[in-house]
């Protein structure tokens, strides 16, 4: 017997809301997230690294970032800032800009000390590079002709290491007899070959336009140039050389300072560092190590032979 009751109608589950799932992702990812950025943090900072600024001339030479990586090592995040002028860096770091710097010998820290009135000293000593006399069209002293034209750097202490240069060679004589002083106002007219004086940095890229250049280490090889290409240089190692030593200079009141102390002593002892200061001078540098007391009677004395010229 067939039944005319309707069949009961299948009851539809109501669907599951997606919310807790979507809750859950969102929490375990901002755990997730958290948990990257407290061990990146850590990796950081949580090492305890001391952060320093060192304002140089030529950042790209190698040693620099090897210097960095030992620097490291020791607990310290140096970071290296880059200047195209000489005159940049001092005040830069009178100003707080940079913690210490490195790219001067002691005569031109204790000429700008003295026109400035500042009072930067010598924290350690790096290296003697000795300057060089370049030309792209001759290959010897001898091919220079009379009344040719020489340039050095304008700044006046590599401009009269470099005129003292030229004069120990017989291409220019100096009235006042050559010193760490002479500029190119002291150079006799009756010399063989005119001297002019321009920016330190533009000396290389001069060439094509005058017989030789007195072309500073710094920018040798970025003109494409080879050290070995020198017609003649100075002798790094003469003891007469001091004031001519490369050295970290910082503010007076962080003469003391140990984090920076440190940076002088892995430049000083680091094997790896020292060989690539060596190697981008085209092995010419003279690395020395002089007790900072040296460094600083000789930037004292120094610094009076300025004012008495004044």
């Amino acid at each position: 017997m067939s039944s005319n009751t309707p069949e009961p109608t299948p009851l539809i589950e109501a669907p599951k809301s997606k919310l807790p799932l979507i809750i859950g992702i969102v929490i375990a990812a901002a755990i997730v997230l958290g948990a990257l950025a407290f061990f990146l943090t850590r990796e950081d900072s949580g090492s305890d690294l001391t952060k320093v600024t060192i304002g140089v001339v030529g950042a790209d030479d190698p040693y620099w970032e090897t210097f960095q990586d030992a620097a490291r090592e020791e607990g310290i995040d140096l970071e290296v800032k880059n200047f195209s002028d000489y005159n940049q860096p001092n005040p830069a770091l009178s100003e707080g800009e940079l913690d210490l710097n490195q790219f001067q010998h002691i005569i031109f820290l204790a000429d700008y000390n003295v026109q400035n009135d500042d009072d930067l000293v010598a924290l350690g000593s790096t290296a003697t590079y000795p300057l060089g006399l370049y030309s792209s069209k001759h290959k010897s002293l001898d091919e220079i002709k009379a009344g040719e034209t020489v340039i050095v750097p304008d700044d006046e202490t590599n401009q009269a290491r470099g005129l003292v240069l030229l004069q120990s060679e017989g291409l220019i004589e100096l009235t006042d007899g050559g010193t760490p002083f002479s500029t190119v106002k002291d150079v006799d007219p009756s010399s063989k070959v005119k001297i002019k004086a321009v920016q330190a940095s533009i000396t290389a890229s001069s060439l094509p336009d005058v017989a030789a250049a007195i072309i500073n280490n710094d920018f040798v090889e970025d003109a494409g140039l080879r050290f070995e290409d020198a017609l003649v240089t100075d002798d790094p190692s003469d003891p007469k050389a001091l004031p001519y030593v490369n050295i970290f200079a910082v503010r007076a009141e962080d003469k003391d300072n140990p984090t920076y102390k440190k940076l002088v002593e892995i430049f000083q002892n680091d094997e790896d560092v020292q060989k690539g200061v060596y190697e981008t001078s085209g092995d010419t540098a003279e690395l020395v190590k002089i007790p900072v007391e040296d460094l600083q009677k000789s930037l004292d004395d120094t610094e009076k032979q300025v004012e008495e010229r004044q």
